[in-house]
C-alpha cells in the first residue's frame, strides 16, 4: 500500500448472505497499492458469516453497518450517506478489483483530467473466476451516446461526492435500474465531467436481477424507459432496444 494522495477513496460494498464471495470483495480492496482507502460495508442483517469475515479479514480504515434495509440501493444510498471519502466507489460483493492498482490508476486519472468521474471496463466471469464468460469495452464517452443505449459498468465508476450532494442519490422506486438512472442523471442531464480509463478495472461474477431472464428483461426495459421519464428526458424510439442489443458484442 505504498501509493499515497490526500484524496481518500471511499469504496462502499453491500453485501446480504454473501459469505461465499465477499471474501474475494475485500481481499481485493485489501490488496490496492493505493492507501488513502476506507472500506465502508453496508450488510442487510446477514444470517450467515459474512459479518465475521468483513472483521476478520479487512485491514483497511472500516465502517461496518449491518441492519434490515430495503434493497441493495438502500445500501448504497446509506454508504454514500456515511461515506468520509473525497471520491465514492461501489464494490458489490460478487464483484472484485481486476488488479492493484485499479484504484492508484483511477485517481491520477481525476487528478490528471479534473474529473467528476472516471469510468472503465468490465468483465464478466464465472463463479469460480476461472472463465471470461463476457467483456464490457466502455469505449469513450460523447454527449448523446445514452441515446444510442449506451451505458458505461457502473461497478466502474469512480464519482466525487460532491456530484452526490449535488444532483441527489439512488432512486429507490427502481428496482433494477437504479444504477442506469443514476448515470443517465449524472452524465447526460447534468453533464458532469467524465473520464475513461480504457482498462479492466472490475471483475463480476455472472448474473443479475436485470439479466437472468427474458421476463426481467422486459421488466429492466420497462424500469429503463422510467429512467428517462423521471428525469424529463426524451430518448429515440429505439434507445431502449438498443442498451439490451449492445450487450451481444460483449459475448464476442
Amino acid at each position: 500500500m505504498s501509493k499515497s494522495s490526500n484524496i481518500k477513496v471511499a469504496i462502499i460494498t453491500s453485501s446480504f448472505n454473501s459469505s461465499d464471495t465477499i471474501a474475494d470483495t475485500i481481499i481485493s480492496v485489501n490488496n490496492q497499492t493505493y492507501s488513502n482507502i476506507e472500506h465502508v460495508f453496508i450488510d442487510g442483517k446477514s444470517s450467515d458469516d459474512s459479518i465475521e469475515i468483513i472483521n476478520k479479514i479487512s485491514i483497511r480504515e472500516k465502517i461496518v453497518i449491518s441492519e434490515k434495509d430495503k434493497g441493495i440501493y438502500d445500501a448504497m444510498n446509506k454508504g454514500v450517506a456515511i461515506a468520509n471519502g473525497d471520491i465514492i466507489a461501489i464494490l458489490n460483493s460478487d464483484d472484485f478489483y481486476a488488479d492493484e492498482n485499479v484504484v492508484a490508476d483511477i485517481v491520477a486519472l481525476f487528478e490528471k483530467n479534473g474529473a467528476d468521474a472516471v469510468y472503465a471496463d468490465l468483465d464478466y466471469v464465472t463463479g469460480d473466476k476461472t472463465k471470461i464468460v463476457r467483456k464490457w469495452r466502455s469505449g469513450n464517452y460523447s454527449h448523446g451516446i445514452f441515446k444510442w443505449g449506451w451505458m458505461p459498468p457502473h461497478p466502474t465508476l469512480f464519482l466525487k461526492k460532491e456530484v452526490y450532494e449535488k444532483y441527489g442519490n439512488f432512486n429507490l422506486s427502481l428496482k433494477s435500474a437504479a444504477d442506469y438512472e443514476i448515470m443517465l442523471r449524472f452524465i447526460h442531464k447534468q453533464k458532469i465531467k467524465i473520464a475513461y480509463l480504457e482498462k479492466v478495472t472490475v471483475k463480476m461474477r455472472v448474473g443479475g436481477l436485470s439479466n437472468s431472464s427474458i421476463k426481467h428483461r422486459l421488466f429492466a426495459n420497462n424500469e429503463d424507459r422510467r429512467a428517462w421519464i423521471i428525469n424529463d428526458l426524451k430518448p429515440y424510439f429505439f434507445t431502449l432496444y438498443l442498451k439490451p442489443l449492445r450487450k451481444i458484442f460483449q459475448y464476442i
